[in-house]
Order: C-alpha cells, then structure tokens, then sequence
C-alpha cells in the first residue's frame, strides 16, 4: 500500500528520527493558542530587532501547533507556514537559536508535518505578524504528500472520496461544515425555547413507517428478525404525543434505499416536530419565524445568492397544489382537473406514467416535473392531493386534499408539513391503501402499522408535525449545490483502488507535491 517511492523517502525520514532518539509520532503536545487568536492578540508586536531586545517580548513563549503547509529554507534560516483550525501563521526559526532544531527542519521536516513550536512574536521586515520560534519538535510525520494543486484534480469526487485530504489542502471547506454545526446548534436552542422536548426514537424499526421509501434492510441476529432502518422517525415521535407529551422534536438520521444525485443522499439529516393543539397553519407562521431566527443568529442577510438569482426571506408565498401546476407549470386548467387529460398531456411531453396510477400520483409527476424547479423564491404549496398524503388530515371541506404543505426554496422541498392525521379508523383505510398499492408494486408504500393505530385508538389530540431536512437547509444557507458538500462523509459508487496512492492521479499528484517541497528545501 504504501510502496511509492516518495512515500518510502518519508517513511525512512521518520525512521531517521526514531535512530536519533526521537519519536516522529510525539503524543506530548503543547498547545496554549490558536493561530487566529495569536494574530489578534500580538497585532501591535514589535519588528525583529526591537523584540530581540525587549525582555518583556522575548520571554513570551506561546505554543502553537498545526499542520505545515509550505517551507522557505534561506541559509541558516527558515520561514514556514503552521496552520491549525483557526487559520495560518508565519513561524521563523533560526540556526542561531536552535541548531539542532534547524538541522532537522533540513533533513525531516516537510510540507505536511505537523509539528509544536513555541516562541514569541514579532513583525518581519514586510510588517507580517510571525512567531519566533524558541522551541521546535515534530509531532506528527505526514508519510503521504500532499497535492500541490489540489483542486486541479482531474477527479473531482476524490475531494468527496477522502474528505480528509479535502478539508487539509481548502479550509473553506471546514467553514461551510463549521456552518452546519451552528445550525444545528441553533435549530436545537429554538424549538427548546418553544418548549419542545429533544427525544430520540429507535433507528431499527420492525415496519418501516412515517414517509413513502424504500427502507434499507438488515437482520437483528439475537432476535432472528429482520430490521429496517429507519426512513422517517414520524410514528414513533406520534406515539409520544399520544402518550402525553404536547411538543416534540428529534434531530434524526433517517435512512432510505434510493438514487443519488446533488440533492439525494441515502442517509441524511432532517429535524422532525410535533405540536399538540395546532394545525398546518400554524406550522407555516412558525416556519417563517424560524428562518428569520437563523438568519438573524448566523449574521446572514435576509436575500441570499442562489446561482444566478436572489432568494428574498422577507416574503414568503403560498399557493395550492393544483394553482401551482397551472399558474407556474404552465399546464391548462382543464387538462388539471381531469385525470385522463393529464395522463394523457405527460405522455405527451415525453414523461413517462405508469399504469393504473391514482389520479393524486399523476398530479405528483406532473408538480415535480413543471413546478418544483421554478419555485426560488420561499414558497409554501398547500392542499396536497389525499392519495399521495396517507398520514395527513383530511381537509374539512374538500376530502380529496389534505392539510399538508411543502416548502420549496431554490427549486427544491425543504420542508414537509401537515396536520396530522389522528382518526384511528380513517388512517387503517389509508393503510390499507398503501398495502394494496405495495402489492400492485410499489417499493414506496408504506407497511400496515398496527401498534400505531393501538396507539391513534387511545386518542391522539390534534397535532401538527413537520420535518425539515437539514442537508438541504445548510446547502441554501452556505450556497453550495450539490448535498455533497455539506455532508461530511456522502455516499459515493466504490472504485477499484480507491485509496491506492499508487493509481495515477493520486500517485501523481504525490510525486508533484514531493517535487515541489524538494526545490523550495534546496
């Protein structure tokens, strides 16, 4: 695995330090400040000839510690950039004041390194805040080389492959993923100041429930069952409500086996919330609220970038399902209204419609493919079709829709909400339903969940619940486009010799880093 010539150089570098009586993998490190907070804390230090003489500069000794990202020999004197989480900083060392030191800066240290100085601060000739070093030690020695140009990979998707690799050579990488942390953070303190309750439900259900997916599938060995993972925390956090609790939420990893693409990935992250005593509309108010909270709490202006347009958070729009299909998608109003015509109108346009679909699952074919991509601006879509809504409230007025809403930001679903469904005997039918829909073939539909309706049939009170997923939130508020980028570890298609430094690019790009760390030592 690790036979490329470079990489053996390095290895026997580390051996070298070993013989010398070193360790080139040190575990007593001292760290008393980040990068970032040295340069604010030091930003008035003195240039190198006035510290040198002034005892209340050159006693300071912080240690810093990070990684090396370039080398600058000049004699007996060396400039090298040390980065940690918080940034860069210039450390100097000198021959003068560390001779052995400097000797293995020459022979072992490299571009990759990661290494423990300590030292006081002072501003080079060029006025760069830097760190002298007065003590010096490798910490950790980086047997692989580092890309020189990382982005210039022609394989992109190794920056997905080896996230690692990704976030040591691009820290804007580590930004948007340090974005991520804080929504977190924040979605949690919101709906805790609502009063809601934080729980966790189980992830291995034994009937997959709470959304229209194909579950993943596994075997419980002590029990000699099967367990599928979970594609929606839903029934179990209802059961809550059920047994007494009025507000809820779960921060889940939810599960489901299905294509991947910039806005898919089979396992992700989603907040789901109930809310005993109110209905969808309350939910959409609330959800406005929250936005303008995040925004607000991440310093984020109210209209963001998104590509070539501006999504604007100080207006949200709402509009009904069939509104949506005729006013935005374009699609004539009689053609809406009837089932035959519009079956008929998506063959048409070179849609493909399977057999004996109800009429509710061709209006869904027909929104995802003339509606959601259009829908930038926030925008909730409501009175969704019943057929395609098997857990939501049916609408007091008109059976055929259910009081359920999505919003869509940047053309795609950030949300799904809807008064719940909480008539024991109305939701079998609608289980029913799906368990004949499963046995016509479709992979989607959910199970027959009898515990769930034992529970619905203890009395439920009203409730409203949404899910938000959290992947797509942070996309939208960091601007990235692919779900990728904002999951640490996305689900990629195996390669032969994945992380064999040995293939080309990565053995390539080895051999250009070593190069380029050679001729900056010489």
């Amino acid at each position: 695995m690790f036979s490329n010539i470079y990489i053996q150089q390095r290895i026997q570098k580390a051996e070298n330090i070993r013989e010398s009586g070193g360790n080139p993998y040190d575990n007593n490190a001292k760290k008393t400040i980040l990068n970032a907070d040295f340069l604010e804390k030091y930003q008035n230090a003195p240039d190198s000839a006035s510290a040198r003489e002034d005892s209340s500069i050159n006693s300071i000794r912080e240690c810093v510690a990070g990684r090396v990202k370039l080398i600058r020999l000049m004699g007996k004197a060396a400039f090298m950039d040390i980065e940690d989480e918080s940034g860069i900083l210039q450390v100097y060392i000198s021959k003068n004041d560390l001779e052995s030191e400097f000797e293995a800066v020459k022979k072992t240290l490299e571009v990759g390194d990661i290494v423990n100085i300590s030292g006081y601060p002072f501003k080079t000739k060029t006025n760069q805040l830097s760190l002298h070093a007065m003590s010096f030690k490798i910490l950790t020695k980086s047997i692989i080389p580092l890309p020189e140009k990382f982005h210039g990979l022609v394989d992109i998707e190794l920056r997905y492959r080896q996230r690692y690799l990704d976030m040591i050579m691009n820290s804007d990488v580590r930004g948007v993923f340090r974005l991520r942390s804080k929504v977190i953070s924040l979605l949690r303190r919101f709906f805790e100041n609502k009063g809601f309750l934080e729980v966790e439900t189980p992830m291995l259900h034994p009937i997959p429930g709470g959304a229209n997916a194909k579950p993943f599938i596994t075997h419980h060995n002590a029990l000699n069952v099967e367990r599928y993972l979970r594609i929606a925390p839903e029934l179990y956090l209802k059961r809550l409500i059920v047994g007494g609790f009025e507000s809820v939420f779960e921060i889940n990893r939810s599960f489901r086996n299905e294509g991947i693409d910039h806005s898919h990935n089979p396992e992700f992250t989603m907040i789901e919330f109930y809310w005993a005593y109110k209905n969808y509309n309350d939910l959409m108010d609330l959800t406005i609220e929250l936005f303008s909270y995040l925004l607000d709490s991440l310093k984020l202006p109210k209209v963001l970038k998104w590509g070539e347009n501006e999504i604007d958070f100080n207006q949200f729009n709402k509009m009904s399902y069939k509104d949506s299909l005729h006013s935005i998608g374009g699609i004539p109003q009689d053609i809406i209204e009837n089932k035959e015509k519009l079956e008929s109108f998506l063959k048409s346009q070179k849609i493909e419609v399977e057999k004996n679909l109800n009429y509710g699952k061709i209006l869904g074919i027909a929104f995802d493919n003339f509606v959601e991509s259009k829908l930038i601006a926030p925008t909730f879509i409501y009175d969704f079709p019943i057929e395609i809504s098997p857990l939501a409230r049916k609408n007091d007025k008109n059976p055929n829709i259910a009081d359920r809403f999505e919003l869509f930001i940047g053309g795609k679903e950030i949300a799904n909400g809807f008064s719940e469904l909480n008539d024991p005997l109305d939701q079998m039918e609608r289980f029913k339903s799906q368990v004949a829909e499963k046995e016509k073939g479709d992979e989607e539909a959910q199970y027959m969940d009898e515990d769930y309706l034992w529970a619905l049939g203890y009395g439920m009170p009203p409730v409203a619940g949404q899910g938000i997923g959290i992947d797509r939130l942070v996309m939208l508020l960091s601007g990235e486009k692919s779900i990728k980028d904002v999951i640490l570890f996305p689900a990629m298609k195996p390669q032969k010799n994945e992380f064999n430094v040995e293939s080309g690019e990565s053995n390539a790009n080895a051999e250009s880093a070593e190069s380029k760390a050679e001729s900056t030592k010489k």
